[in-house]
């Protein structure tokens, strides 16, 4: 075996800087002080566990208030800043409280690559120069950057977000996050330029970072395995395993050497390791030393065990066999498998999930090893044709018939559309639904549900032939049921609810409170007389209402609508006295009377003897519907809400005779 080490394998020079920064501080902890880190201080995992179980503490900036609030002689606390930097204002807010608070100390490991960034933005970018960044926006180094720029921001990860974007013509100050694919900086170069005719670029990528991933390039060409070293949610070390990929098939992204994949022949082959900015050397020498182990042991097995072996090459596979292999390649339609025997077997990629979404990548990888049913033998070929999905659905055919036993809920995307019915994936295992327990109504489309993810219960199963039904109705019914149990149990008279109008009838509207149905009786949609629900509410409207009363027996509940602030009375009230004048509108005339209105909604009675001051017939003599008169108020009866008008009043009234004489002259 021949490993080769990556030269710049391992820290870099501002994650090396604030790693032994904190470490030591924990060797010489300050007496009642806590030290805590903005963000995790790395992305590695080994170094993170160790910074907690020796108190020093990850914290995210919603925390920073909080815990500033209670800094004091007994409570002393240091914070460090990671080599990735904060934002422009947190970092002058930590400086501004170190000021004020002498129990308060603030540490900057900001890489100077990074600051190089701020100082850039900070002093280029202004109101009138657009500034655009090349990374992840998400990176809370990006975060930072952008928080320096005193213009317009533009953030793109790659070349193919910049062509789809809108930059405006104006003048562009461009930079990169340090940790960024050095083609795809080229190649957003190149764009911009095109784009844009007044650029200034500034080459921001850490050298460092630009070594490591040429090197990760060069050294994948070389090899025949290779392993990237670094904490999966490192930035720099993802973009390594990406490059070195795209040389080397056998790439494997591990964190340490508990992770190393199982490999064959390690005694004759060629690999390279490289690792990420925040994985210390001791662990790159680890997984160096357990590869060595691993070559030494299994050439030692291969010896002592070749004639056993030998056998196994000879064995001869049977259809529905069990057997255990390592993924030697993959491609997009195939995956091979050696399986110690001289037959290779070949798994379709159709054949390791019913799940039409499933990527073998995102399970498996070269090197892993699969366990598989034989479904076809062809000696003369030398092939094993082989079912992952028949294992799966052996394996998981359990967790339906637990489901059937217990009544449990499973949840499942719908994959087809069937004759009477629906076929849903239960934990790789196919499920019947019959359309009338598809919650759909009869006769209504099915393919409305084809690629959601529905929930159901297992409601028949056939252990014999691994087959179940599973109905989708019955838990909603469930559900709604469950709803209806506690909208019942809380509901009491005046409690607000917002619904929705589920139907408008001649007396009033439905209002669907979320399972239960309310009923708004037309009076109390409106102050005003309404002839039909529809001149106030329309169907699917979003409404508030309130619970005037319900019977819990009869399943009953009668809702309020109108507000009591728009109430006609009380507006009246407030506004007319006794003896006041007003000018009113005839709504209607009868035998008796008048009615006038005084304000919307608000109505008085002109009884004929007050209509004039003379004796008439019928109100028809004098007044006509829609006719705007003076009446003077007479009574007001409070507690049945009734009002008395005249216009005899105004006529018997000289004073008032002698104003309207004076306003005509006029």
């Amino acid at each position: 075996m021949n490993v080769q080490i990556a030269k710049t394998a391992g820290f870099c020079f501002g994650v090396e800087r604030a790693v032994k920064t904190v470490m030591e501080l924990m060797e010489k902890p300050p007496a009642h002080t806590t030290v805590y880190t903005i963000g995790k201080l790395i992305h590695n995992p080994q170094i993170t566990q160790a910074l907690t179980q020796n108190s020093v503490l990850a914290i995210d900036e919603t925390q920073i208030s909080s815990l500033l609030s209670e800094c004091d002689a007994e409570h002393r606390m240091i914070f460090v800043v990671r080599a990735h930097g904060i934002k422009k204002t947190l970092h002058e807010q930590l400086l501004k409280k170190q000021k004020e608070n002498p129990y308060f100390q603030l540490i900057d490991c900001t890489c100077p690559y990074v600051k190089k960034i701020h100082a850039i933005v900070q002093q280029k970018s202004s109101s009138d120069k657009a500034l655009v960044v090349i990374g992840k926006r998400e990176h809370p180094e990006v975060q930072g950057i952008i928080s320096y720029a005193s213009g317009p921001v533009y953030v793109f990860p790659d070349e193919k977000s910049i062509l789809q974007a809108n930059i405006p013509e104006k003048y562009i100050i461009m930079v990169a996050q340090t940790t960024l694919n050095t083609v795809i900086w080229k190649k957003c170069q190149k764009i911009i330029q095109k784009l844009c005719t007044k650029t200034q670029i500034f080459d921001t990528i850490c050298s460092v970072t630009e070594n490591r991933q040429k090197e990760a390039a060069t050294l994948s060409k070389k090899v025949d395995i290779m392993l990237v070293i670094g904490g999966k949610d490192s930035s720099n070390t993802n973009k390594l395993y990406h490059i070195a990929k795209e040389h080397c098939d056998s790439t494997f992204f591990i964190e340490s050497a508990d992770d190393l994949p199982r490999l064959k022949q390690l005694s004759t082959a060629r690999i390279g390791i490289v690792a990420g900015a925040s994985t210390p050397y001791s662990i790159i020498k680890e997984v160096e030393t357990s590869m060595t182990e691993k070559a030494a042991n299994m050439e030692e097995t291969q010896n002592e065990s070749f004639a056993e072996l030998l056998e196994q090459s000879l064995k001869t596979l049977h259809t529905g066999e069990i057997v255990k292999g390592i993924i030697t390649s993959m491609s997009a339609n195939e995956v091979f498998v050696d399986l110690g025997t001289k037959t290779t077997g070949i798994i379709a990629s159709d054949e390791f999930s019913d799940d039409t979404s499933y990527r073998v990548e995102d399970h498996f990888n070269i090197g892993d090893e699969i366990e598989a049913i034989v479904i076809k033998v062809n000696d003369m070929d030398g092939v094993a044709t082989l079912s992952r999905k028949r294992i799966e659905r052996n394996n998981n055919w359990s967790i339906i018939a637990d489901a059937y036993k217990d009544g449990s809920i499973l949840e499942g995307k719908i994959t087809d559309v069937v004759k009477g019915g629906l076929i849903i994936v239960l934990h790789s295992v196919k499920v019947f639904i019959p359309a009338t327990h598809s919650g759909v109504p009869k006769d209504g489309d099915l393919s409305t549900l084809k690629g959601t993810t529905q929930k159901v219960k297992i409601i028949d199963i056939d252990e014999s032939r691994n087959r179940a039904i599973a109905s989708i109705r019955v838990v909603l019914r469930e559900e709604k049921k469950a709803a209806e149990e506690e909208f019942w149990a809380n509901i009491e008279e005046g409690k607000r609810y917002t619904g929705t109008v589920k139907s408008l009838k001649n007396y009033g509207a439905f209002i669907d409170l979320g399972g239960v149905n309310g009923m708004v009786h037309i009076t109390e949609l409106s102050w005003t007389r309404i002839k039909h629900p529809s001149e106030v509410l329309k169907e699917g409207q979003q409404v508030e209402v309130f619970v005037k009363s319900f019977d819990k027996e009869e399943g009953k509940i009668s809702l309020g609508y109108k507000a009591d602030e728009d109430d006609p009375w009380l507006k009246f009230i407030n506004q007319y006295s006794v003896n006041d004048v007003a000018t009113v509108k005839i709504l209607s005339l009868l035998p008796f009377g008048a009615f006038a209105e005084i304000l919307p909604g608000a109505d008085g009675l002109i009884h004929i003897s007050q209509i004039a001051n003379r004796k008439i017939a019928r109100p028809a003599e004098v007044l006509e519907i829609g006719q705007e008169v003076d009446a003077k108020i007479i009574e007001i009866d409070e507690d049945n809400r009734k009002i008395s008008l005249s216009i005899k009043a105004l006529l018997d009234d000289d004073n008032y005779a002698d104003e309207q004489f004076d306003n005509e002259e006029e």
